[in-house]
């Protein structure tokens, strides 16, 4: 039996990648598994993951500032909760469709889906987003 010594290495160099980093390919490029297509938005889900006031800090300051780690994200809003906890919102914020992450080296980056959430309901982002703050009381 003969052996492609090439194919072989190239082989063991894919799964090596796909171990350390978790991501078939390396640790660059868009994660599409948890990305809705546009198609599956729902706006049950969009107006509950908006609801909560720390995801909507977080979307609020994706909208201003632009594409952002995860890290200078959870600054930038003034978040003082945990990062698993940030994790989690994040989570809820992708599955609605509302932002996608990338990874770029070993960076996370997010940002809003503005035109496809447009695309699909219209005016809603602008609407959420320009509303003034609920005061307490």
């Amino acid at each position: 039996m003969k052996i492609d010594i090439v194919d072989t290495y190239q082989r063991l160099i894919a799964i090596d990648t796909t171990f350390r980093t978790g991501y078939p390919g390396g640790m660059d490029g868009v994660i599409s598994e948890v990305h809705p297509a546009l198609q599956d938005f729902r706006l049950a889900a969009i107006l509950t993951a908006l609801a909560d006031p720390a995801r909507l800090a977080a979307v609020r300051t994706l909208a201003a500032k632009g594409e952002s780690p995860c890290t200078r994200l959870q600054r930038d809003a003034g978040l003082t909760i945990s990062r698993t906890t940030f994790s989690h919102h994040q989570k809820v914020l992708r599955e609605a469709g509302i932002i996608a992450a990338r990874v770029r080296g070993t960076e996370r980056l997010l940002s809003l889906r503005r035109d496809d959430l447009d695309m699909r309901y219209p005016g809603l982002l602008d609407a959420i987003l320009n509303a003034p703050a609920d005061q307490p009381g």
